[in-house]
């Protein structure tokens, strides 16, 4: 049954960090692993980041819909100073899959009726924002920039605001019944949005990932 939360029928083999761990026995389903794994790394003042059944990786933010029994669990943690770059990770995969969609909906609205074409950007404009969302979740690091850009609190400001002004410009291309002021809408405005952040996340992922090296050679 999809959404269940199976129990496996035979011998379960679970790691965490590429290490063995033992399972209690009463603890059979994925839900119970998990979070025997997520107790295990708070011991260590670590955070779990990652999980793979039986080679596939799971989606942390939502339940496990596969209904199959399973026999690897391999689990993968980080510590807090690695949060921020995870996340600014997490951001950029958000971009790039946007921009996917926004090239599909470049060429889609072109062969559909306006309505249609209004309610494909309705659907893309809701997720736009995820990148920022994400990126909230972020910590400023006051006097401290990415080589050649903002603070994270400058970038998330003008993002925002940038985004508000780039919604309401698709927003009025939509209501034309020639659907190409739509589709030239979206690859003048939403895809070079796009690539500018994607450019201010990847500098980002680098001043970060320099920091995250820099604790670690200390520790």
């Amino acid at each position: 049954m999809a959404g269940s939360d199976p129990f496996s029928t035979g011998a379960i083999e679970v790691k965490l960090d590429g290490l063995t761990v033992e399972i209690p026995p009463e603890r059979r389903s994925f839900t119970a692993i998990r979070s025997y794994l997520e107790s295990l790394a708070l011991q260590q003042q670590r955070i779990l980041c990652a999980l793979n059944v039986d080679g596939e990786s799971v989606n942390l933010t939502q339940p496990r819909l596969d209904s199959r029994p399973f026999s690897q669990v391999e689990g993968e943690t980080m510590s807090l100073s690695e949060v921020p770059l995870q996340l600014v990770k997490a951001a950029l995969q958000q971009v790039a899959a946007l921009r996917t969609r926004v090239q599909m909906a470049i060429e889609l609205v072109l062969i559909n009726s306006p309505r249609q074409a209004r309610e494909l950007w309705w659907q893309l404009s809701t997720g736009l924002k995820e990148p920022l969302l994400t990126l909230s979740l972020v910590p400023d690091y006051p006097g401290v920039a990415a080589n050649g850009t903002a603070s994270l609190n400058q970038l998330r400001r003008w993002q925002l605001q940038q985004l508000g002004c780039i919604i309401q410009d698709i927003e009025t291309a939509s209501e034309s019944e020639d659907t190409t002021v739509l589709s030239d809408a979206l690859e003048t405005r939403a895809l070079p949005w796009l690539d500018r952040l994607h450019e201010s996340l990847v500098l980002w992922r680098e001043t970060l990932g320099s920091k995250v090296q820099s604790a670690c050679d200390k520790a």
